[in-house]
């Protein structure tokens, strides 16, 4: 019994917080501020106009909120009109097609009609009209980016990027200097390693074994994705993603400066941008001198979770 109870209590909470409950169409008192009665020698002529017009808000704005207009005079106005009778006022204005019997209850104080019923039902406000929500989801991704589109790691759609890795020092040699970079840039400065893209975990590719993981950490990637794919998301008016994901790298590891993959280019799909920096010492540009420095990429997908709402 004490069970039964709790649960009794705990479903009117829900049902008062709006749990499982359809919002019904609310009604909305007229604005009497722009309502004027129509205008005519003959009263009873003037009555059905305005009830022509507009019947609920003439009810309302003229017999309820103002003295325009007795109960009982409108009713003897449109009372030979009723519906029931199939007979309708067409008038200058809109036709008025008699009283529905709430108001014939209200305008003769109960001897026609019924009464007890609510304003709503005697003025006939307007409903509020219910917003339908509807929501869709799709799939978005990163754009495609080349393999010297730096800029793609700040647009909206682009890829996701690391920081840029340390530079890689002065070389005479340009391969060297990339390839030193792109060490860097996964932060290691040792010669042997092979990377995952996916769990960035490190190898020792002298004695294969285990080294440890590169960074940024596979967590690291999943949070700029999701952050990535969010503005993009918002940018196509979504609200949410969900099913984030990263993929490789953009450009399938392969060396900036059209340079020939070699052996220590550590590992497919880590994706890397390019930097060439100058060499300058006493304000003297060294162009045969080479610096460079490097940041991962990854492009990532995702779903986009959209709310539309109308009328």
């Amino acid at each position: 019994m004490p069970r039964l109870f709790i649960t009794g209590i705990l479903f009117f909470l829900l049902l008062g917080a709006g749990y499982g409950i359809s919002q019904a169409a609310r009604a909305i008192p007229w604005d009497c501020s722009d309502w004027q009665a129509f205008a005519h020698e003959d009263r009873t002529t003037a009555i059905l106009e305005s009830l022509a017009e507009n019947r609920g808000k003439t009810l309302y704005c003229g017999v309820d909120q103002s003295d325009t207009f007795a109960k009982a005079e409108t009713w003897e106005a449109g009372k030979d009109r009723n519906e029931r009778d199939d007979t309708v006022y067409f008038g200058e204005r809109g036709q008025f097609r008699g009283f529905i019997a709430a108001q014939e209850g209200w305008l003769t104080g109960g001897e026609s009609g019924i009464t007890g019923q609510s304003e709503a039902t005697i003025f006939e406000f307007p409903k509020e009209e219910r917003r339908i929500r509807r929501t869709k989801r799709f799939a978005i991704a990163s754009a495609a980016a080349g393999p010297d589109d730096g800029a793609s790691c700040e647009q909206v759609g682009g890829v996701v990027c690391s920081n840029w890795g340390q530079h890689s020092g002065q070389h005479a040699n340009e391969d060297g200097s990339l390839w030193n970079a792109r060490r860097f840039a996964v932060g290691t400065n040792t010669t042997d390693r092979d990377v995952d893209w996916r769990t960035q975990a490190r190898r020792n590719l002298f004695d294969n074994t285990d080294d440890g993981f590169a960074s940024p950490s596979t967590a690291e990637w999943l949070a700029m994705a999701e952050t990535k794919a969010l503005r993009a998301c918002r940018a196509r008016g979504g609200k949410s993603v969900s099913n984030v994901d990263f993929g490789p790298g953009h450009d399938g590891n392969q060396p900036s400066h059209g340079q020939p993959r070699n052996a220590n280019h550590l590992g497919d799909g880590l994706g890397f941008y390019i930097e060439r920096l100058r060499y300058v010492v006493n304000n003297i540009h060294y162009p045969n001198v080479y610096r460079h420095r490097a940041r991962q990429s990854r492009t990532w997908t995702a779903t986009c979770k959209k709310v539309i709402r109308r009328n």
